[in-house]
């Protein structure tokens, strides 16, 4: 990998002082950086091309589309090595629809860096754009990649993907079967229930008890084969009310936290954080959680933090606060929700288990040491 890499930044090294060399003989300016965005969707890859020059000025040259599909990309590749020396590509987690291109890219030697979507939208709302299409989108994501120092992506462990799709796939069944049980308690509800149509209903409501013992089964066995998954996982149940499944949801969802560098950044991609509107004494609008982040990680969090409410001190004492405070009992169980995903992250960063009393034990050495 580290032979690959070198390979790849004396490539770009060459083409650089070449191009830098063609530009001081027609007298042009000198290019500081260049950056690729692209505005993925699910057919179609719209491209903008931008560079930053020494006199610090931003410059675009070139915008184009191409389909979401392998000759896609190679017409993507083809289109941007013919107008210029190629800095490095830049788009959104869009959910699965940029994955195609994102490992064609890196497969292909090629810089690619990956930010999350709401990372783009909060900066695109200080941009004074009039117009918003998907042209004016990839311009953005453009100029964000040439303002900021990205990292460079690579692709995740295989075994992330596979998780994501089996935890989603359960999550399916879970909600078909909740609508199967109500159907079955509607019929059964009636005057005279149709006794086949009862059978029916069990019979379905059997076949997705199975088919979720299958993807359990599943995921055990995944987990089973990778022994670094397998500590992981042990790691964060050691947190009171986090269980299996929601250890291995939250991991496949972010990836292994892959693009997460910071709390704050999990609990915005989860939208978690607080969204509040106030102006002066006229507008004053009730805090709210955003919600516009990974429904399957809110979604995994709602369980497991109504049981650390239960049997943890700690966040029992948080939840009891809140309540004490405003007295909304889903606004304190919501903000109990934050602080367990920012502890599994925490864990899964330091490699430590769960420590109850880690806190007391930290005020106590700073009491201790003079």
């Amino acid at each position: 990998m580290q032979c690959a890499i070198s390979r790849i930044s004396n490539q770009e090294t060459k083409r650089r002082e070449i191009f830098t060399f063609i530009l001081k003989l027609i007298g042009m300016k000198k290019i500081l950086k260049q950056v690729t965005g692209i505005d993925v969707s699910q057919d179609e890859l719209v491209v903008c091309l931008g560079q930053l020059n020494e006199d610090l000025s931003v410059e675009f040259y070139g915008s184009r589309s191409f389909a979401n599909s392998l000759t896609g990309f190679k017409s993507l590749v083809e289109w941007v090595e013919k107008k210029g020396p190629i800095g490095g590509f830049l788009m959104e987690a869009t959910g699965v629809y940029h994955e195609s291109l994102a490992y064609f890219l890196a497969d292909n030697d090629y810089r690619v860096s990956i930010v999350l979507p709401n990372k783009i939208s909060n900066y695109f709302r200080t941009l004074e754009v009039k117009t918003i299409n998907d042209y004016t989108a990839a311009e953005a994501i453009a100029r964000f990649g040439l303002e900021r120092n990205l990292d460079n992506w690579q692709p995740p462990k295989g075994i992330y993907k596979q998780l994501r799709q089996l935890t989603r796939e359960r999550d399916q069944i879970i909600e078909m079967r909740t609508m199967a049980k109500n159907q079955l308690h509607a019929d059964k509800s009636e005057a005279r229930p149709h006794k086949a149509s009862l059978t029916r209903a069990k019979q379905r409501i059997e076949f997705l008890n199975k088919q979720e013992k299958q993807i359990i089964a599943e995921l055990n066995q995944l987990i089973g084969q990778d022994s670094e998954m397998k500590k992981l996982i042990v790691l964060l149940c050691s947190i009171k009310g986090i269980g299996f499944l929601t250890s291995v949801t939250v991991l496949a969802e972010t990836n292994g936290f892959d693009l997460i560098r910071n709390k704050k950044q999990l609990v915005s991609y989860a939208g978690l954080d607080v969204r509040e509107k106030q102006s002066g004494t006229s507008i004053k609008g009730k805090p709210r959680i955003s919600k516009k982040g990974n429904k399957y990680l809110r979604k995994a969090m709602h369980f497991p933090a109504l049981t650390a409410i239960r049997r943890d001190e700690r966040y029992k004492a948080i939840y009891a606060r809140l309540i004490s405070k405003h007295g909304i009992k889903m606004k304190a169980a919501v903000a109990v929700q934050r602080k367990l995903l920012e502890l599994i992250y925490t864990i899964f960063k330091t490699k430590a288990p769960y420590d109850k009393d880690y806190l007391q034990k930290t005020r106590e050495q700073q009491i201790v040491t003079p």
